[in-house]
């Protein structure tokens, strides 16, 4: 047997009724590249390098160990060079990466040259540049694969990656010996002991991190439920009012279904959180969740951050760069701000729509992405098509399902839950023992139109919690804004009041809400400084405030 004979068509074998696919004789696994990415971005996150770099190398010698072992009981090799070499064909078979012609072979004098390595992709899509080579599986699988057909430790090491902007990636195998203490620091991830006295370390550490975030945790659940029992979980925002429950009832019956959704209302409503919603609800629940602001970024950069580019394919460009496309393969990707992309831009993007594959830019070949697109744009988008500036057959691409969200001042029986959550949440953030809103201040809140929606009312919040000077928050800790409006008079049939009266308690109120300063009270009530001066001597007042006895209004006369 020789390495050229290995065919696909030969090595793998599918039984689609029984669930079982093998490769090379022995049963495999069909894993994402980007599931094995995240994988790294876990053990890293919560690991650290060293103990994540160990796992995968070890992880990746014992695979390699067990598939020389296989291949050797498999087939009959012309010679122990043919069953080495056929390592680098079976991977490059699996699509771990692919092998230069003619220096496929990490023992001679040259080494191996890779290239597309899955595993420098998933590190620079994840970390970005490293210092050091990062094909650490890679690298375990071809040592612990030439150890067995060698009959004795080879340990494979790279010079070169793409991981750290190198343009492929270089394996060389040496013995222990033959590397002497030139890598001895790379050397030591290939020790078991080693791995465990990494995990040990993470892991005291993580149990660590564990036991705070958890205190944080209950810490953070007892001030919301306190705030806001009512808050339904576990979509983590307020839904009382109809219109807001009308919203999220179709997006919990959409998000079933693998369709394209268009977000729409004002900026500032929650539009993000929804189709956050959409995605948690939905069968990609477990892929990534990636949003992008499509009007924050100019329309070149734009093009490279969704598609991804080429090395070379522009100045900087040093290296290959997926883009969020496949960054969100078998996840959702959430297109923020769509209308204010360029028509250009449009054109790209209904070709994704359509097509289902991207082509980064400086590249002629497409690849294929599984995403669900979820556009937001607080833009009338048919407004858009009917002006020219919008293309139409885009716009029907995305709308299969429209989703408005509607603004505060429409959801008024949500401002004050909403508003509690909030609070809470700032309190618990800035460590502050906040317990709620005085009455005066909840009337305050409703009072107010929200132009700025959730987000002003976030800010507010969070400002309360900065000013409050007791544990709960009073008028004077609001903004301005808010401070100043007045109280809107409601018409009931049994208790109408003289025009007279209703204008008297609504000048005692504004003049009340400027602290008595009566030349700002007449600018805003729009009369003269000396109208304003009679009404309040009629009604009693003497320098804007109550009389203090009977007749002092002719005493002050």
């Amino acid at each position: 047997m020789r390495v050229e004979d290995l065919h696909h068509r030969e090595l793998l074998e599918l039984d689609p009724e029984g669930g079982v696919i093998r490769f090379a004789g022995q049963r495999a696994l069909l894993l994402d590249a980007v599931a094995m990415g995240l994988l790294r971005q876990y053990l890293v996150e919560n690991f650290g390098l060293t103990a994540a770099r160990a796992v995968l190398t070890q992880f990746g010698f014992a695979h390699g160990w067990r598939m020389a072992a296989a291949m050797g009981k498999e087939f009959k090799w012309d010679d122990n060079t043919e069953w080495r070499l056929a390592g680098s064909r079976l991977y490059s078979l699996e699509g771990l990466f692919r092998t230069e012609t003619g220096g496929d072979d990490p023992l001679t004098k040259n080494g191996s040259m890779l290239l597309a390595s899955y595993e420098a992709e998933q590190h620079l899509l994840h970390f970005g540049r490293s210092d050091a080579g990062v094909c650490w599986t890679i690298c375990g699988l071809m040592s612990g694969y030439v150890s067995h057909t060698a009959g004795k430790e080879i340990y494979v090491l790279e010079d070169r990656c793409l991981g750290q902007g190198d343009a492929a990636c270089h394996l060389l195998g040496r013995t222990r010996e033959e590397w002497a203490d030139e890598h001895a620091e790379e050397l030591v991830f290939f020790d078991s002991g080693r791995l465990k006295e990494c995990l040990d370390v993470s892991l005291s550490r993580v149990t660590e991190t564990l036991k705070v975030a958890e205190q944080k945790l209950r810490t953070h659940r007892r001030a919301l439920v306190r705030a806001v029992p009512d808050v339904e979980e576990p979509l983590g925002f307020v839904a009382k009012s109809p219109k807001m429950q009308q919203a999220v009832d179709l997006a919990r019956r959409v998000a079933k279904v693998d369709a394209t959704v268009l977000v729409t209302g004002e900026s500032g409503v929650g539009k993000e959180r929804i189709a956050r919603l959409l995605h948690n609800e939905s069968t990609r629940a477990v892929g990534p969740f990636i949003a992008v602001n499509c009007g924050a970024i100019t329309e070149t950069l734009l093009e490279s951050e969704l598609f991804g580019h080429a090395r070379g394919a522009f100045t900087g460009a040093a290296s290959d760069r997926p883009g969020l496309f496949e960054a969100a393969n078998g996840g959702t990707l959430l297109l923020d701000e769509l209308g204010e992309v360029s028509p250009r831009m449009q054109v790209k993007l209904l070709r994704v729509l359509q097509e289902r594959e991207i082509r980064r830019v400086g590249e002629n070949k497409s690849r294929p992405v599984n995403v669900r697109i979820l556009a937001a744009t607080n833009r009338d988008l048919a407004h858009g098509v009917a002006e020219g500036t919008f293309r139409q057959d885009l716009y029907y691409r995305l709308k299969v399902v429209e989703l408005h969200v509607p603004p505060l001042r429409e959801r008024r029986d949500d401002i004050l839950p909403l508003g509690r959550l909030l609070l809470a949440e700032s309190a618990v953030r800035m460590g502050r023992k906040i317990s709620g809103l005085a009455p005066s201040a909840a009337d305050q809140l409703l009072r107010y139109t929200w132009p700025g929606n959730v987000r002003e009312l976030e800010n507010t919040m969070e400002r309360a919690v900065v000013l409050a000077r007791g544990s709960r928050v009073e008028v004077e800790d609001l903004p301005e804004e808010i401070r100043r409006v007045a109280p809107k008079p409601v018409a009931i049939a049994e208790t109408v009041q003289p025009l007279e009266l209703v204008e008297k308690a609504y000048i005692l109120e504004v003049l009340e809400l400027n602290g008595g300063n009566r030349t700002h009270t007449a600018q805003q009530l729009g009369i003269g400084s000396a109208t304003l001066y009679r009404k309040l001597k009629s009604y009693g007042m003497i320098g804007g405030k109550p009389a203090a006895r009977k007749g002092a209004g002719r005493e002050s006369a």
